[in-house]
């Protein structure tokens, strides 16, 4: 067996759930580390029970909220894989962090355990967003988090941002990701809010208490993180992520270019080329499989040929580096580029522009019909 080079840990510990949020988390006043990483160490013994020389190249722990683990808690997960695995030279590991969990202790922990990345979810600096939100920081502790990461050592600082908020909401955009800019981060995230019927935000919307961010806004605002990000001298290098030259998010990549990577933690997905897997999504249920010695697995699938095809169209077209033509597509994708969608690099590569990006699902859902009739 040949294993893949990237794993993902899911961490679904939170102190409680933003407004937004639909994804698989456990939101504990106290977090059971103890309880957690046992499950952990369980998982990886059932899944991969033999010994074997494997190495990584990149180990993510996202979530929920891993700074939650602590200083310990993120080193004795670690620890769990260094027993399994080796990590290459230069691995990238990087840890998801809120901003009021980042102390000098638990960076020199973190870094300590190996960590050298670490991504932080600011999302705004306004603490009346911030409120709205439900984030547990005010937006004083965002650079304070920042200072003390590098200080302690952790020099690769990424910062994630959401926008296109409600009008309701009254957020100034530009200056948020002004003083994003103003921290020098080696990383920046976006991403555009969306409205899911099991949150907050979408019984609001149910409730008619907000109204649906309009398109024009929601493309304004994403434009101007663009024009602003590439003055500074960052890489828009896929549509959601920004990156200093030589700063990409390894990890991430490794997804859109369709590479197997490792999946665990309650809800977590993985991929060996051809499966796709994922986890039983509630931390409880996730854990009773574990510790009594099963795969927590809760369900997958095999990717056929159209399901391959459409993920490749897709994915392709995401990231800065486009997606290879053949002569009769490069044709018919004429008209994207007359209209100012993409541009076509070294003859046959097809790489969407900002205002492509905006377009993505319907350029891709195109292109994809096209290739399914050869």
């Amino acid at each position: 067996m040949v294993h893949p080079r990237h794993v993902y840990v899911h961490v679904p510990f939170c102190a409680r759930r933003c407004s937004y949020c639909d994804f698989s988390i456990a939101v504990r006043k106290v977090v059971p580390v103890d309880e957690y990483v046992r499950g952990l160490d369980r998982e990886l013994s059932v899944r991969f029970p033999a010994p074997s020389d494997w190495t990584v190249d990149t180990l993510y722990l996202g979530g929920g909220t891993p700074s939650r683990l602590g200083a310990t808690g993120v080193a004795e997960v670690i620890d769990v894989f260094r027993e399994r695995l080796s990590l290459a030279e230069g691995a990238e590991v990087t840890l998801e962090a809120n901003p009021d969990d980042v102390s000098p202790d638990a960076i020199h922990a973190w870094r300590g355990a190996g960590v050298n990345r670490i991504s932080i979810g600011a999302q705004s600096f306004d603490d009346m967003v911030l409120r709205w939100m439900h984030r547990t920081h005010d937006a004083a502790a965002i650079p304070r988090a920042v200072d003390t990461a590098r200080n302690g050592g952790i020099e690769n600082v990424s910062v994630d941002l959401i926008f296109a908020l409600p009008d309701s909401v009254e957020r100034d955009w530009e200056r948020d990701v002004a003083r994003a800019l103003e921290l020098e981060p080696t990383h920046v995230s976006l991403y555009g809010l969306t409205v899911e019927p099991h949150t907050p935000l979408g019984q609001w919307a149910t409730r008619g208490e907000i109204g649906e961010t309009p398109e024009e806004r929601y493309e304004a605002e994403f434009l101007h993180a663009h024009a602003a990000m590439a003055a500074a001298g960052f890489e828009h290098y896929e549509v959601s992520n920004f990156a200093r030259p030589g700063r990409r998010s390894r990890h991430n990549s490794s997804y859109w270019t369709g590479a197997p990577y490792v999946g665990l933690g309650p809800s977590a997905h993985e991929f060996d080329g051809t499966v796709r897997r994922w986890n039983r999504s509630a931390y409880v249920e996730w854990l009773r499989e574990t510790v009594s010695g099963r795969d927590p697995i809760e369900g997958s699938e095999t990717l056929q040929a159209e399901h391959r095809l459409a993920e490749q169209v897709y994915l392709g077209l995401r990231t800065i580096g486009g997606l290879e033509l053949s002569t009769t597509e490069l044709e018919r994708t004429q008209a994207w580029v007359d209209a100012g969608w993409a541009n076509v690099h070294n003859e046959r590569y097809l790489c969407l522009t900002p205002l492509g990006w905006l377009r993505l699902d319907a350029l891709a859902a195109d292109l994809t019909l096209v290739r399914s009739r050869y």
